[in-house]
């Protein structure tokens, strides 16, 4: 399969979610991610082009809260089109193997990541858990107002 080549996602799905708060948040909270891929398998999916073929990564998602306050599961399938050849031997390292190509492994895992994250910080929020990622704080710097030039007198 080529490294350089770019994945082409034409459907990402949850299947499962499930968020839980087991205890109050309480001090120096750490958050620990987990993502993995469980099944990798030829899809059903219909193509405007001959020559390419759909394959379905099903992934697991889960957050961890340090002292055990919490805990979040996502589960879901990224549909990526590959080339036939591509997709097949995707498909075959995975039967034989249980592992993906580097470069392919890495794009599909930061695209996991990435909307995972998302959903699990809007779940965390309803259920009152602390982010599960940083955000950004704004710290405005306030300038004293500018002085009256002084004046000869």
């Amino acid at each position: 399969m080529d490294g350089g080549m770019n994945m082409a996602i034409v459907g990402f799905q949850f299947t499962k979610m499930r968020v839980e708060r087991t205890g109050s948040a309480k001090g120096k909270i750490g958050v620990k991610h987990n993502v993995g891929i469980k099944n990798v398998e030829q899809a059903e999916f219909s193509l405007g082009k001959s020559g390419q073929e759909a394959v379905k990564f099903q992934f697991t998602f889960s957050i961890v809260y340090d002292p055990q306050i919490g805990e979040v599961l996502l589960e879901g399938e990224v549909t990526d089109i590959l080339p036939q050849k591509d997709a097949k031997a995707v498909v075959e390292m995975w039967k034989k193997q249980k592992q993906l190509e580097p470069n392919l492994m890495a794009e599909l895992l930061n695209v996991i990541y990435t909307k995972c994250n998302i959903q699990a910080l809007i779940l965390t929020k309803d259920l009152n858990l602390p982010a599960p990622i940083r955000i950004p704080r704004i710290n405005v710097k306030v300038n004293p107002p500018p002085r009256a030039p002084a004046t000869a007198k």
